[in-house]
């Protein structure tokens, strides 16, 4: 399946979505509640975000442990250096503390910590943008160059190695991501609405498409020459600090779709589309399960005989299970926000009706009174006048 994937057709992949998505996600829905409820408001759910990151990483990782200890006990077979956990089953009161401080970062684990430090960061970069739209942009731009050429980067357990994913160089692309999501909300002109700019794009995708094709068939068949391979190459291996060409890359490929497929977009009324969307609606737990299902699926493969119909049948047991769940979840909330306002209404009726019969008490009330005052007034015994008779003088 990995060569019907977009590394495929371009020097990126997956990450790079996955980074800019979330930076334009982000700046979507948080610049909204910043110009709506202010930056208290907004870095409140900002903050709850990462809460809610955080407490998936670590459920991730149980479960992720969990598979790979039942596997290894039932199978007789060993998966911990794998999945990169020997280091958990031969120190767990170590590797435990490093995982909590996102430290120790096992296979699949590696992408969670550093979108948890970029929203942390983030409340600082959307003041920036309110303020002036290009500022954050040379502010990151700034940093990645400097991270490129002096190396900086965080370290990690337990061999003291860098983080796959360098936050210092990957900033760049989610801030990218932020801008684009911004500017909608501000009012300086995003220089990918021009004419020149889509143009571009595609030239530039076309050429890096032709290259990695090229690279791809390279690899299954080494008869096939690989476009520029020698020249290119290093300009595309170093992932971790997200080499100069994987970045102009996936820009290139991303001003060409978004030229494309609009917002209104027919493509995007299609099933499959909008099966995607709903992956893309309930993200962290359509992330969450793919990472168990690769798991089980690594383990399965290496259990099984592993030849191409396996591999496609795993493959599309896997995505099917992820627009499953991505489906159930939108149907669930949806359900719950009808209950929410079934209830809301009853309640609303509820209070109108207990108005209604407390207005209809009141002035049954005040009728009684006034039939009680009437009825003792009626009981009272007659005042009788009586003239005393007088003899009237004769004349």
């Amino acid at each position: 399946m990995s060569y019907v994937t977009l590394h495929s057709i371009a020097f990126s992949d997956a990450a790079e979505v996955f980074i800019f998505i979330s930076g334009y996600a982000a700046a979507t829905v948080y610049g909204r509640a910043l110009q709506r409820q202010g930056g208290v408001a907004a870095t409140g759910q900002i903050c709850r975000r990462i809460w809610q990151l955080y407490v998936a990483h670590i459920f991730i990782f149980v479960i992720l442990a969990a598979e790979v200890c039942y596997a290894t006990l039932s199978l007789h077979q060993t998966y911990s250096e794998d999945f990169g956990i020997d280091n958990f089953i031969d120190e767990p009161q170590v590797a435990i503390i490093k995982v909590l401080l996102l430290q120790y970062q096992p296979q699949f684990l590696d992408i969670l910590p550093i979108y948890m430090i970029l929203l942390g960061v983030f409340p600082v970069v959307l003041l920036l943008l309110q303020r002036c739209l290009p500022l954050p942009l040379i502010l990151s731009g700034a940093l990645y160059l400097l991270t490129l050429r002096f190396g900086w980067q965080p370290h990690s357990y337990p061999d003291n190695e860098a983080w796959f994913f360098n936050p210092l160089a990957w900033q760049f692309l989610f801030v990218i991501g932020a801008t684009a999501g911004y500017s909608q909300h501000s009012r300086w002109v995003f220089p990918g609405q021009g004419s020149w700019l889509p143009k571009l794009a595609i030239a530039i995708t076309v050429a890096i498409g032709i290259v990695s094709i090229s690279w791809t068939i390279h690899g299954a068949y080494d008869a096939f020459p690989g476009l520029l391979s020698r020249e290119l190459s290093p300009l595309v291996a170093d992932k971790s600090n997200l080499a100069p060409l994987r970045l102009i890359s996936f820009l290139a490929l991303a001003v060409t779709v978004a030229h494309f497929v609009g917002r209104d977009s027919g493509v995007l009324r299609w099933r499959v589309a909008q099966l995607i969307i709903r992956c893309g609606q309930h993200s962290l737990q359509v992330f969450c399960l793919g990472i168990v299902l690769s798991v089980l699926g690594y383990i399965l493969l290496t259990f099984f005989r592993d030849n191409i119909l396996t591999q496609l049948a795993i493959d599309l047991a896997g995505i099917v299970a992820m627009m499953g769940i991505a489906v159930l979840l939108t149907w669930y909330k949806a359900n719950n926000a009808t209950n929410a306002d079934a209830v809301i209404a009853a309640s609303a009726n509820f209070e109108i009706q207990r108005r209604s019969i407390a207005g209809i008490e009141r002035h049954v009330i005040v009728w009684i009174q006034d039939l009680g005052r009437l009825w003792a007034r009626s009981k009272r015994p007659r005042t009788e006048v009586r003239w005393r008779s007088q003899p009237y003088p004769m004349s």
